[in-house]
C-alpha cells in the first residue's frame, strides 16, 4: 500500500498536518527563546567582568583571532542563506531536489565552520590563551574574558553539531522521497533553529572579537 506525503510527513499524536506545523514551529520558538536566556547567563556574566576590569577585557580581545572570527561569521551568514533558500524552495513539490542540495550546502559550510574554529583553537592553545597557570596577559580580568570565550565558543559549537544532525537527517530522508520536503515541517524547524545558532554567533563576534581593536 502506498501512502501519499502529507501521511509520510505526518507524526503522532497529529492528526492534521496543518496543526503539527503550528506546534512544531511554536516549539521551535519556544526552545530558541530558553536557549537566549541560558545564553543570556553568559553575557551578563561577561557584562560584569567588562565592567570590573575594563583594561583587562579590552587587552584579551585584542589577543582573539580576529581573521578566525571575521571568516566564521562570513561562512555562518552564508550558511544561513542557504539554509533559508531551502526553506523557501521547499514549498514546492517540484523544487524538492533543489531544496536538498541548499541544505547539502548548509551543512558543508557547517562543517567548514567548525573546522575554522578547530584551527583557532589550536593558535589559541599554542598562544597559551587557556586560562590558568602560564596564561600570558597579566592584566586583572583578562582571564575571565577567556574564560567566557572558550565556554561560549564551545557551547555554541555543540549547539552548531547538533544542528548538522539535524541537517543530516533532511538530506538523507530527503533522497528517498523529495516530495516530502513540501508537506514536512522538519525544514523550517531546522531552518528556525541554524537561524538562532546564527544569531548567537553574530552576537559572540561582536563580543569576543571587536573590543580592543580600536585604534
Amino acid at each position: 500500500m502506498t501512502t501519499s506525503a502529507e501521511d509520510r510527513a505526518l507524526r503522532e499524536p497529529w492528526d492534521d498536518l496543518e496543526r503539527q506545523r503550528q506546534a512544531a514551529l511554536t516549539g521551535i520558538w519556544f526552545f530558541s527563546a530558553s536557549e537566549l536566556l541560558f545564553f543570556g547567563g553568559l553575557f551578563v556574566a561577561y557584562a560584569v567582568n567588562f565592567y570590573l576590569w575594563p583594561h583587562g577585557s579590552m587587552e584579551a580581545g585584542g589577543h582573539t583571532g580576529l581573521a578566525y572570527g571575521l571568516s566564521n561569521t562570513v561562512v555562518l551568514l552564508l550558511s544561513s542563506a542557504a539554509v533559508a533558500v531551502a526553506a523557501a524552495s521547499a514549498r514546492w513539490p517540484a523544487l524538492g531536489r533543489f531544496s536538498r542540495a541548499c541544505v547539502w550546502v548548509t551543512m558543508i559550510l557547517g562543517v567548514a565552520f567548525l573546522t575554522i574554529k578547530g584551527l583557532e583553537y589550536r593558535h589559541d592553545i599554542e598562544e597559551r590563551l587557556i586560562p590558568g597557570p602560564g596564561f600570558p596577559i597579566e592584566a586583572r580580568g583578562a582571564q575571565l574574558f577567556f574564560a567566557f570565550y572558550w565556554t561560549s565558543t564551545a557551547l555554541h559549537a555543540v549547539h552548531l553539531t547538533v544542528g548538522l544532525g539535524l541537517l543530516l537527517r533532511l538530506a538523507i530522508v530527503g533522497a528517498r522521497d523529495p516530495q516530502w520536503y513540501s508537506k514536512t515541517p522538519a525544514v523550517n524547524v531546522t531552518a528556525l533553529y541554524w537561524g538562532f545558532v546564527d544569531v548567537v554567533w553574530t552576537i559572540l563576534f561582536v563580543l569576543i572579537y571587536l573590543p580592543g581593536r580600536a585604534t
